[in-house]
């Protein structure tokens, strides 16, 4: 953690959402004046797409059926971990990004299913704000979460997780429920070794829990809308947290436990508007006046 360059992270495994909270947290800082550095988990795999579709065959050739995104064999853990230390040290490091789409490579004037090279920070940011699948993790060897202020977990249910997965790679990548299904199976012992565990360190989860049928995540025809959602948000510490403006300010919402509220879907965004601005805005004043 660091006074002078403080960090957020937002963490949440591949579908499950963590783009439309960066969404949010980019409307905060234009709301509020705020520059912030965005880094991409994605720019911290290993491989680019041809070389992971490489590794992966390898890894089935050799009898490794649990190779994936999700694990350290896939990723830059080391680096990460330096990215977010020497950014808390100094607010400064070095970035690349992942090329996803052909929109992403027009704007980045890259190939698609590349990377970019690698380039410094902007100096004279804010705060930096992550986006990934690592943004709090803890291994025997690897600690990120200590260095960030703010950790956001974005975890939908299992099923939706799932059903938000096999709708986003069949529209965007082409590919089959049965190949997207394979995925799944062989992330499983990452997704509980590396993924799970990190959402006990976030200081606050927005669970998305659907009110719909979703018993069959691969046969479902639709994602749950927010309208037939609701959002559990679980606060780690709840101290200073003023659930009575947040449940006047929030329609149809109520507490289930001392530390946790429910919200409608649809009203995700203004939960999130509420909750994140007054932490964002305490970090920065925090930074002013370190210096």
């Amino acid at each position: 953690m660091s006074i002078k360059h403080p960090i957020i992270s937002v963490t949440g495994s591949s579908g499950a959402g963590t783009s439309t909270v960066k969404h949010t947290f980019e409307q905060i800082f234009r709301r509020e004046g705020i520059s912030g550095v965005i880094v991409g988990g994605d720019a911290y795999h290993r491989y680019d797409r041809a070389d992971m579709d490489a590794a992966q065959d390898a890894a089935e050739a050799s009898g490794n059926h649990h190779f994936s995104h999700f694990g350290p064999e896939a990723n830059l853990f080391e680096e990460l971990e330096d990215m977010f230390r020497l950014y808390s040290e100094t607010g400064t490091g070095r970035m690349r990004h992942y090329v996803h789409t052909e929109e992403d490579a027009k704007a980045l004037n890259a190939v698609e299913g590349t990377f970019t090279e690698w380039v410094d920070m902007p100096a004279d940011a804010d705060l930096l704000l992550y986006e990934g699948l690592h943004g709090a993790l803890v291994t025997e060897h690897i600690n990120i979460a200590r260095y960030a202020d703010l950790k956001i977990g974005v975890v939908p249910v299992i099923n939706l997780e799932w059903i938000q997965k096999i709708h986003r790679d069949k529209a965007t990548r082409g590919y089959s429920t049965e190949a997207v299904t394979d995925t799944i199976l062989r992330r499983m012992r990452d997704y509980v070794t590396y993924i799970c565990p990190q959402f006990t360190a976030t200081d606050i989860n927005f669970q998305r829990v659907p009110t719909v049928d979703t018993s069959n995540p691969f046969v479902a025809r639709w994602i749950p809308t927010l309208d037939e959602s609701l959002v559990v948000i679980r606060f780690k510490n709840p101290r200073g947290i003023d659930f009575p403006y947040l449940i006047s300010m929030i329609h149809d919402s109520f507490m289930s436990r001392a530390n946790s509220i429910v919200v409608p879907g649809n009203k995700l965004d203004l939960a999130m508007q509420l909750i994140l601005t007054p932490h964002i805005i305490r970090l920065v004043e925090r930074k002013k006046r370190a210096f």
